[in-house]
């Protein structure tokens, strides 16, 4: 393991337990509200207000996880490296205009519940049924157990503890609350659990940036440290000294480092564009469409522009002090135990709780009212009472629980499996977004979609040279394009939903879009106006957040002038998108 473990003093105990007790007692304060029934426990009432929404999705997209990864992101890749993510603002930012409005209109307790106002029989009932139990069984489980191995890792290097013990513990920690309490629970508990993950993310940026001798000092000095790591043939790669500090990839770098950018930047960041899970059952919990979009809006903010520079300050200075260790997403808890003195660290520790619980409650609730709303209830018990369900939906918690913890135990690194889950997913990405605009699209263009995605991100794993972490952008072009020409080709090949069934879905959603025939049987329908100024709002938002993105940085990075004009370019698009957002179409 190397280094010396944290000590923590009973001034860290009692905060680290403090800490535990309020989120229990929250939590548990909504176990009545919670157990009236699945609509309370799965979608807290649908009474939610944009803002605790909003902050419930970025709570639970800061997991225990992100810091590490992206740490050891910045150590081996440079900060060009976080374009895997950052380019997701610009599908994030498509949720907010031209889907958020939609989830909530479809009025749902799952998004796998959508197959079946969508597309029409037995055989949408099956899409139904194996949506939800590849969502919740497979795919939340490796989410879930990355995000539990990240924990460990921290456990592990702060307090020395094994990951058995780590992983069973942590688990049991976070199985409390929400097993009484559902999505209010998680709801009430996310809120105050990112200001206490963000506050300690911040406290602990700031030590390093005033220990490391500033701005300029921390990029000279890890430029340094880069540069020797490679010359001295450290255990774990370290990125070239020239490309660490680079936001943009150098054109003269190597040309995957550029194939890398760009796919990133054209291609991945449709994946995101629905928004589904978590982040669908969270709009189903606001009060109307408006709070929805809004939730949308403040969430990418949040997510992209507020949290990543506290970690990415860590993670440079990190190559400083912590130059050759063989796995780098280590660094970060290492960092803490370097800097942080007695009262902090345990403020650190219940930080990383914070950040740690409420994306598990999270997953674990929302991976439950799959088990229970989509299986259980839709084909094996139907017509029992409300409690019935409830306490089906808690036992399904337990289950979810153990798989979690399960799946940590066989896992070793976080970017990896966050590249896998990526794989398996981005072959959809083209159908589910034009499933709510296209009249066309049909039950057997998902299964084509599902089924040739799955085969094609398997086959490819198992290339040599292809199937490695460097070559996912290849993968993932390779993926999306063969996988939407074949759905495309099957949905011209088969017969096209009824249109009494198309109908009732359009008289629900009132979606805009390409819905020719249906759009002519319904004229009493006032469909959702898609044009001109969605498209404005979307081009204006992302510029809007990656201005606060880059602003934030130049000024971390002592590029004061530049990170200033950023920081005024974001609040002036901003004022705009908000007269903009009060002239859209609103159904509710």
């Amino acid at each position: 393991m190397g280094g010396t473990l944290m000590v923590l003093s009973k001034v860290d105990w009692s905060i680290i337990i403090i800490y535990m007790m309020i989120s229990i007692a929250v939590g548990l304060y909504f176990t009545k509200r919670g157990s009236k029934g699945l609509l309370e426990y799965f979608v807290a009432g649908r009474e939610v207000n944009w803002w605790l929404a909003g902050t419930s999705i970025v709570a639970t997209s800061f997991a225990a996880d992100t810091p590490l990864a992206i740490t050891a992101i910045v150590r081996t890749r440079g900060l060009q490296g976080n374009w895997y993510w950052w380019s997701g603002i610009m599908g994030g930012v498509l949720c907010v205009f031209f889907y958020a409005r939609l989830w909530r209109r479809a009025n749902l307790i799952t998004d796998a519940e959508f197959m079946e106002i969508r597309y029409h029989g037995k055989p949408a009932a099956f899409l139904r049924g194996f949506h939800a139990f590849y969502r919740s069984i497979f795919w939340n489980s490796i989410v879930l157990g990355w995000v539990i191995l990240a924990m460990y890792k921290i456990v592990h290097v702060l307090l020395g503890w094994p990951k058995v013990m780590s992983t069973w513990a942590l688990v049991f920690i976070a199985i409390i609350y929400i097993f009484f309490s559902g999505l209010w629970g998680v709801i009430a508990t996310d809120f105050f659990q990112f200001i206490l993950a963000m506050t300690g993310s911040i406290i602990l940026a700031g030590i390093v940036m005033v220990k490391t001798g500033g701005p300029a000092a921390l990029i000279t000095k890890s430029i340094a440290a880069a540069e020797a790591a490679n010359a001295a043939g450290v255990q774990s790669r370290v990125v070239e000294s020239s490309q660490l500090v680079n936001i943009f990839p150098n054109l003269e770098s190597s040309n995957l480092a550029v194939i890398t950018f760009l796919v990133f930047i054209l291609v991945q960041w449709w994946g995101g564009g629905e928004g589904g899970g978590f982040l669908a059952q969270r709009l189903f919990s606001c009060k109307n469409e408006k709070h929805s979009l809004l939730a949308v809006l403040w969430y990418n903010f949040a997510h992209y522009a507020i949290r990543p520079w506290p970690w990415i300050v860590v993670g440079l200075a990190s190559l400083i002090y912590f130059p050759n260790i063989a796995d780098p997403e280590t660094a970060y808890p290492r960092m803490m135990v370097k800097f942080l003195p007695n009262g902090l660290r345990g403020m650190m520790v219940a930080a990383f709780l914070a950040a740690f619980m409420s994306t598990v409650v999270t997953h674990i609730n929302w991976g439950a009212s799959y088990l229970v709303n989509d299986i259980y209830k839709r084909f094996l018990v139907k017509g029992a009472s409300e409690k019935h369900y409830v306490w089906m939906s808690r036992l399904s918690i337990i289950f979810m629980t153990i798989l979690a913890g399960s799946a940590c135990l066989m896992m070793k690194s976080i970017y990896s499996a966050w590249l896998f889950v990526m794989s398996l997913m981005v072959g959809t990405a083209i159908i589910v977004l034009l499933r709510w605009y296209w009249w066309r699209i049909n039950v057997w263009c998902e299964f084509a979609s599902l089924i040739s995605t799955a085969t094609i991100a398997l086959a490819l794993l198992r290339v040599p040279v292809l199937g490695t972490d460097d070559y996912y952008p290849i993968r993932l072009v390779i993926t999306i394009v063969s996988c939407t020409a074949i759905a495309l080709l099957v949905a011209f090949l088969t017969p096209p939903e009824p249109e009494e069934h198309l109908e009732k879905f359009y008289r629900r959603v009132k979606p805009g879009g390409w819905w020719g025939p249906i759009a002519k049987k319904c004229p009493d329908v006032n469909a959702m106006k898609i044009g001109r100024r969605e498209i404005f709002n979307w081009l204006l938002t992302s510029i809007s957040i990656y201005s606060a993105l880059f602003g934030l940085g130049w000024l971390v990075m002592g590029q004061y002038i530049r990170g200033l004009i950023a920081i005024i370019i974001c609040f002036v698009t901003m004022k705009i998108i908000l007269r903009e957002i009060g002239k859209m179409d609103w159904a509710t």
